[in-house]
């Protein structure tokens, strides 16, 4: 299994409304990293999800439900998507503030590179911020 981050503004799209969907298609990626990243991913992965602009924390876990296939939102380029449903939300969100604050979190793509929408974690990064989220999977 992979572990992922990926990011959404939640004027555009919340956790809350993933919830209330029960499924959405992550379309709409035009950045080649996070495109990759997207192919990448596998059925089952699991996945956390960050509200940012507005929040700037990790607020739930999602996994993926179905595996990339062309963004039908794309009018020219070779661009993917992958199918993500809910899984729970964190008890507490975890900031990005508390995230920079930790060291072992230091590499991850949200510290490094802020601007990527959809980002690789090792397991004891994804597991990290569960503990910081009194969360558990």
């Amino acid at each position: 299994m992979n572990y992922w981050l990926v990011k959404s503004e939640p004027g555009e799209y919340s956790y809350q409304q993933l919830e209330k969907d029960g499924k959405t298609m992550w379309d709409g990626v035009r950045n080649y990293a996070a495109r990759n990243n997207l192919r990448l991913m596998k059925k089952g992965d699991l996945v956390l999800f960050y509200h940012s602009v507005n929040g700037k924390e990790v607020v739930g876990i999602c996994k993926v439900e179905k595996e990339h296939y062309p963004d039908p939102t794309a009018t020219k380029g070779d661009w993917s998507v992958v199918d993500l449903v809910p899984v729970k939300p964190l008890n507490k969100p975890v900031s990005l503030k508390q995230i920079k604050s930790e060291p072992s979190l230091q590499n991850i793509g949200l510290v490094r590179i802020g601007r990527l929408s959809v980002m690789p974690l090792e397991k004891e990064e994804f597991e990290t911020i569960l503990k910081l989220g009194d969360t558990k999977i």
